[in-house]
């Protein structure tokens, strides 16, 4: 494929920049998405993600090998994040809003901007000290799940983690146990952006599954929000390495009196603002997207 220079308006300094034919066809995959209001959906190329059945999953972590396989599993994961970071292919500079942590004493749901399979480590990282309970649980897609071999493969499927699935009995499954463990005191990771898109430094539109898990639980959303500057080495794909700063910011509260559409509509909105308002005061710049988006946005808000 002929190299193509690219302008990604606000999204770092990445013009006329040599990358992989697979980035290049992701970050056109991007700008194309978001002109025409598709912030939900995948711009990778994956291949189609078998089906994750009932008995494919332990959501609890109830089985001997289950727990036996998350032991591993997060002890493996933490090691080679941790080296990641010691060689500054993974850089954390920092995280701000430390202060608003102790709302995850008693169970939350913690959002994050999903632009990178680190970012969710960027977030443990920066709250793990403060976690009332030992593990992070992250809400994953199903595809994560049930496709990768190897060691992300392995990692996808112990460490924690809370896949969705297309089947309907699954996700019964997946909802009743989100729900025991936030009750239970734990914290859940979601994404409510829904799919990756790699080096996307804006916020985008919300989804609100994550806010009426958090609304039937009774437990606050702790919004974060990771912003990135150019490192001045680049990656694998020929794309600057991204410095990544975790942004925490104030709890948002369910308001039982609204009911759970409007409460959990709430909170999403109240999210997403924050976000919006972290964006702008990082960057300096007001949130636009590349092209006219009022009716589409009118729509995904």
């Amino acid at each position: 494929m002929e190299n193509v220079a690219l302008e990604l308006e606000n999204e770092g300094t990445v013009s006329a920049m040599k990358l992989s034919d697979g980035r290049q066809e992701v970050l056109k995959r991007i700008r194309e998405y978001e002109c025409a209001g598709r912030f939900d959906e995948d711009v990778e190329n994956d291949p189609k993600a078998p089906e994750l059945k009932p008995d494919q999953v332990d959501y609890l972590c109830k089985k001997l090998s289950s727990k036996i396989g998350r032991t591993i599993a997060n002890a493996i994961g933490d090691r080679y994040f941790l080296r990641l970071m010691k060689k500054q292919t993974l850089i954390i500079d920092g995280v701000t809003g430390t202060e608003h942590l102790s709302a995850l004493k008693n169970g939350a749901i913690i959002t994050c901007n999903h632009f990178s399979p680190f970012d969710n480590y960027v977030v443990f990282h920066g709250i793990r000290k403060h976690l009332p309970k030992k593990y992070l649980y992250k809400v994953i897609r199903e595809g994560n799940y049930t496709n990768f071999p190897g060691l992300y493969g392995y990692l996808f499927r112990h460490c924690n983690t809370l896949p969705l699935s297309r089947n309907r009995r699954t996700m019964m499954n997946f909802m009743s146990a989100t729900n025991t463990l936030l009750k239970n005191g734990e914290c859940i990771l979601i994404y409510p952006e829904q799919g990756m898109w790699w080096n996307y430094r804006k916020p985008r539109p919300f989804k609100v599954g994550g806010f009426k898990m958090a609304y039937r639980a009774n437990v606050p959303v702790l919004p974060t929000f990771i912003t990135m500057t150019d490192d001045t080495r680049l990656d694998g794909d020929g794309y600057p390495i991204q410095r990544m700063t975790l942004h925490i910011m104030q709890p948002i509260y369910p308001e039982t009196a609204l009911g759970e559409k409007l409460g959990a509509e709430k909170m999403k909105d109240e999210a997403y603002a924050l976000c919006k308002e972290k964006y702008e005061e990082v960057y300096g710049i007001p949130l636009t997207y590349t092209c006219d988006m009022k009716e589409n946005l009118g729509e995904v808000l």
